[in-house]
């Protein structure tokens, strides 16, 4: 049985919501209170035991190589002066862990990024993480779908609810019906409008695809744009094998936009271990002057 070792990171978009922060730092590497967004999916990939990070990058995200690269220098300094507990945090990623950078050389969709990483994947199973989607969970959500995937031995997409309102801005499955969180998809169908969407249930940034979606992704027919989208191979791949819709245990914060983005950071600011309790107290102390 192939385990889950390798997870795709498509981190080649260009993040024109959040300028001009990001016009020389890649979206991917905002911060949510200490740690950049890419951090956190890595770090959820690595619970999940994969060991191989395949990040999809375009010509802009050298930041991203240095943020898990080695930083001599800095390490080096922090050494000298004891600050064990500052080095510490320098480690990215553990040593156990690869890291394989390949370009994107056009902006041609989600399912084209994913298609760059098939030299590497090759024949195994792999995740599929899009670091704009901060999922606060516990265990972590692509543990969870790991977990549903060595079970049932298919792709498992990790879904949501969302107000029927906001079906056009994500992929829509129609399931078979069955009750719990675990259900089996019959269709996709790529942001529809309100009034049209099959349901409500929304696939959010967490895949884990089986190998053949692949020859999907070669055969699609590009849509608008030039851009091969990842729905139309996975509702391709589910009639040839059972593909499932996991409704995934946890909050899900939309840092692809600016209100997500700073939901996310009074959020997991309140967990902090470091600065929690007092900003905390700092909320409560803004809500009470803003009723007063």
């Amino acid at each position: 049985m192939k385990k889950i070792r390798k997870a795709v990171f498509p981190v080649a978009g260009l993040g024109s919501r959040f300028l001009p922060a990001t016009k020389a730092n890649p979206k991917e590497m905002l911060p949510v209170v200490d740690k950049p967004l890419i951090q956190y999916a890595v770090e959820e990939a690595v619970a999940a035991g994969a060991t191989d990070m395949i990040f999809i990058i375009g010509r802009t995200k050298r930041s991203i190589e240095d943020h898990f690269d080695k930083a001599y220098e800095l390490e080096h300094e922090l050494d000298m002066k004891d600050k064990h507990d500052l080095l510490k945090l320098c480690e990215t990623v553990p040593k156990h862990v690869n890291c394989i950078y390949i370009r994107q050389a056009e902006p041609l969709g989600l399912g084209h990024a994913v298609l760059c990483a098939e030299p590497v994947v090759n024949d195994e199973p792999f995740a599929v993480l899009l670091a704009d989607d901060l999922i606060d969970a516990d265990p972590p959500v692509l543990k969870q779908m790991v977990d549903v995937y060595n079970y049932n031995r298919c792709s498992v997409l990790g879904t949501m609810n969302v107000p029927r309102e906001r079906t056009r801005e994500y992929g829509i499955v129609i399931t078979e019906g069955q009750e719990g969180r675990i259900q089996r998809m019959r269709g996709i169908v790529e942001k529809p409008a309100p009034d049209q969407a099959p349901t409500t249930q929304a696939v959010v940034g967490r895949y884990v695809l089986t190998p053949q979606i692949f020859e999907h992704l070669h055969n699609v027919q590009p849509g608008a744009g030039g851009e091969i989208q990842l729905t139309d191979a996975i509702g391709a791949l589910l009639r040839q094998e059972a593909v499932l819709a996991y409704q995934f245990e946890g909050v899900r914060y939309d840092c692809g936009s600016k209100i997500g983005y700073m939901m996310a950071q009074v959020a997991l600011g309140q967990k902090h271990p470091e600065i929690g309790a007092e900003f905390a107290e700092y909320l409560k102390q803004v809500c009470e002057k803003a009723g007063a």
